[in-house]
């Protein structure tokens, strides 16, 4: 069994042209910029990845040239999630064929599904994918609730889902009702970070978030896991009007994009469609905010002192 994922993994965008197609050559550019900014993993083709927008061919594609661009130097989870059970699954497969450290999938939307009926879906999964499976607790994508005890017999039945991506609030008490029932789990939180903190010292493994500024999640992180808690507070604090203006509701998404391209790793910021654009007064406070916490230059990495 592959040893548990652990750190900050950056979601990654999926850039388009401004036509609307995929762009390989931002692609390219921002695999190499996150890599350089120091995310422990990659996380590809999740809701920032607007994969629900893609073909599966697009997936694919973008699924194999982040894996060229990474080239094995960290782990690289692919969302694999899809309505329709023979497509998950084959999606899956592809995806280990290919390299991928494992797959990240969410329940499909279901009618008041029981405990079973979940703990069905996943066994089913892992009976023909034998990589690891990051299972995605995300009711907004699917309208499934799963509950700690659930969760806590999935991973005892299912020895390759094992990591949990967590994102259903309120965030730590989950994670304490998870970690109560099962050390099974590694644990990853989300929300673009905005819990990060008290996330780890719930016991979380590390996060998995589209935040544009991975470095300060590393550094975050690893100030907490070499056991200096003050720096480690002192980061997360300094930055948290970032944190928190970058994860509004209904336009994070496309702030993220905005920030990202601030920063040079992509060179449209657009959306495919349905999604909500951002105001020019969004614009200026996007700037208002970087200047607030000291960063002047987006392009290059926030240097912590």
């Amino acid at each position: 069994m592959t040893a548990a994922l652990s750190g900050i993994f950056n979601i990654l965008a999926t850039p388009f042209t401004s036509e609307g197609a995929v762009d390989e050559t931002s692609l390219r550019r921002l695999v190499a910029f996150q890599l350089a900014l120091g995310a422990d993993g990659l996380t590809i083709l999740g809701v920032l990845g607007e994969a629900a927008k893609l073909s599966i061919e697009e997936r694919r594609r973008v699924m194999e040239i982040v894996l060229e661009g990474v080239s094995g130097r960290v782990p690289v989870i692919v969302g694999a999630s899809h309505d329709d059970l023979a497509t998950c699954i084959a999606m899956s497969q592809g995806a280990v064929t290919a390299g991928a450290t494992g797959v990240m999938i969410a329940p499909p939307r279901m009618s008041n599904p029981t405990d079973d009926d979940i703990i069905g879906l996943y066994s089913r999964i892992a009976e023909k994918v034998s990589a690891p499976i990051v299972v995605q607790d995300f009711p907004p994508v699917n309208g499934v609730i799963m509950k700690a005890p659930m969760l806590a017999r999935l991973a005892e039945a299912i020895p390759n889902a094992r990591t949990l991506k967590l994102e259903d609030p309120p965030l730590m008490e989950k994670i304490g009702a998870v970690r109560a029932l099962t050390d099974h789990f590694a644990i990853f939180g989300g929300l673009g970070g905005m819990f990060l903190l008290e996330e780890l010292g719930r016991g979380a493994a590390g996060t998995m978030t589209g935040f544009a500024f991975t470095e300060i999640l590393v550094a975050v992180y690893d100030a907490w896991s070499a056991g200096d808690k003050a720096n480690a507070e002192r980061i997360f604090d300094h930055y948290l009007p970032l944190i928190r203006y970058e994860n509004q509701p209904v336009i994070n998404l496309s702030i993220r994009k905005e920030l990202i391209k601030r920063r040079g790793a992509i060179d449209h910021a657009g959306l495919r469609p349905p999604f909500a654009p951002i105001d020019a007064g969004t614009h200026l406070e996007i700037g208002w905010i970087l200047n607030r916490v000291g960063i002047i230059d987006p392009t290059q990495p926030v240097i912590f002192g």
